[in-house]
């Protein structure tokens, strides 16, 4: 049954004063935001969260499809699961997502233990699938929206430090890159009101929230003319052409509202950041200079292949732009190694992009073949796959590389820090993050989660910087 969508606030339906729910967050940070948005539409139905799958009457799994692996381990946690529902029979086990988008009412064929699947813009009906469940029927709603979905509901932050929160500020990808699945599982390009994503700010700036990143599969794109997708903006009134809002317009906006707040987003897109995103971040204190940056490969014969909109050289110009405006920017990367017909010579050019760059860190990744992507329609996976950990292992380790002689260029100076949580590794001392998105670690002392430190760099790691705070700071 595909049922339609149903705003929770007008029907107001109340499943339960008692039931007991959990997510499971996979993939990108949009999930995470996502997640909490579901965890607000349960509350308000009397669901009650729980950090113990066993204990839950409902697990939902918020599901990435970017790449193979990514579904292998959500497969991998239904199996875990099907022990708890032999035991309990109320036991009731969503996937919503990306991967439910893609899988659509084929997943209630392939795992049988799954009671309702739910796409990333259908999460309102969630109450009503519930209701579909109990009436023996299928609970699937996998319709994309053209309007951003969620604008008007206040997320709830069930899992969370309390001094870090995303905002999504936009939903959905128009690039349709060979590769990627996301225009498939989360649909066209729109944009947030602003008012409500000031308001969600407001709000978590008032519960003495410290940080906040805003999110969007691409936020460069961000573009407010009064709602409907971004293609439409050529038929907007002239009224509204001059009044609307473009992601740099967003991103002064929330610094001058909320000065004393860092502010963070991601993820930028080549082709659409421009020199004046990069301005208000100079002239904003409390913008962290960070960019991540996603160049996918250094390989122009690849780049056109993966249908990016930038050359090596164009993405080289842009990056020795960042450097020269905000000359202390970090900027980190997303890497796909062993793409259809890459060469030897293809993924030499790859590490000398890197040499080039010599990014702060990235993220990087085997091509995994996604059904119904261009690049899964058109071209053959041809490149072994012994061949593709081979390149993957060397692009890791030169990033390694990079990483650690970035970092050792901190030691001896002073770097601001926003204390989030207690380190894996210490009970005795603190990590948080730095303007540039690296990890400090210090001695506890007499600081508190939260706080903000000036800390002087002793030492680092490719990942890490250590050091011991000197004095408090106010941002």
């Amino acid at each position: 049954m595909i049922s339609k969508t149903l705003d929770v606030k007008k029907k107001n339906i109340r499943i339960s004063n008692s039931k007991k729910f959990t997510i499971v967050s996979y993939g990108c940070q949009m999930n995470v935001s996502d997640s909490e948005v579901v965890a607000s539409i349960l509350k308000s139905i009397g669901y009650i969260y729980s950090h113990n799958i066993s204990d839950s009457e409902l697990v939902l799994l918020n599901t990435c499809s970017i790449r193979e692996k990514a579904e292998q381990t959500v497969r991998k946690k239904l199996e875990s699961l099907k022990s708890i529902k032999k035991i309990n029979k109320n036991f009731k086990v969503g996937v919503l997502g990306c991967m439910a988008e893609r899988l659509k009412e084929k997943f209630l064929e392939e795992e049988k233990i799954v009671d309702l699947v739910v796409g990333p813009d259908a999460y309102r009906d969630i109450p009503n699938l519930l209701k579909e469940i109990e009436y023996g029927n299928d609970a699937v709603n996998v319709l994309l929206s053209k309007d951003e979905t969620y604008g008007d509901i206040n997320p709830s932050r069930f899992n969370t430090n309390g001094i870090n929160a995303f905002v999504s500020i936009a939903r959905g990808c128009d690039n349709m890159c060979t590769f990627c699945i996301v225009p498939f599982t989360r649909g066209r390009e729109r944009s947030r009101d602003p008012k409500s994503i000031l308001a969600e700010i407001y709000d978590l700036v008032e519960n003495g929230y410290k940080e906040v990143t805003l999110l969007g599969q691409n936020v460069d794109s961000y573009l407010w003319f009064g709602g409907g997708l971004k293609k439409d903006f050529n038929k907007a009134s002239d009224i509204q052409k001059k009044t609307s809002l473009n992601f740099s317009k967003l991103l002064d906006l929330v610094a001058k509202n909320f000065p004393k707040t860092r502010i963070r987003f991601t993820t930028s897109n080549p082709q659409d950041i421009n020199d004046t995103v990069l301005t208000t971040m100079a002239k904003h204190d409390n913008i962290c200079n960070h960019i991540h940056l996603p160049v996918q490969s250094g390989s122009d014969r690849i780049l056109k292949k993966m249908n990016r909109k930038h050359s090596s050289k164009e993405y080289l110009n842009l990056v020795n732009k960042i450097k020269k405006i905000i000359p202390d920017c970090g900027i980190s990367h997303d890497m796909i190694t062993g793409f259809p017909g890459e060469t030897e010579n293809d993924h030499l050019d790859t590490l000398n992009l890197m040499n080039k760059v010599k990014y702060d860190f990235g993220f990087m990744f085997k091509y995994s073949e996604r059904p119904g992507t261009l690049a899964a329609r058109k071209f053959e996976d041809t490149v072994k796959e012994e061949v593709k950990q081979k390149r993957l292992s060397e692009i890791i380790d030169l990033q390694l590389k990079h990483s650690f002689e970035n970092l050792a260029k901190y030691i001896g100076f002073n770097s601001n820090v926003l204390i989030e949580k207690e380190s894996k590794k210490s009970h005795d001392h603190w990590c948080g993050r730095n303007p540039q998105n690296i990890m400090v670690v210090f001695p506890k002392e007499n600081f508190k989660i939260g706080d903000y430190a000036v800390v002087k760099i002793l030492t680092n790691t490719s990942t890490t910087l250590i050091g011991k705070a000197i004095k408090n700071y106010k941002e």
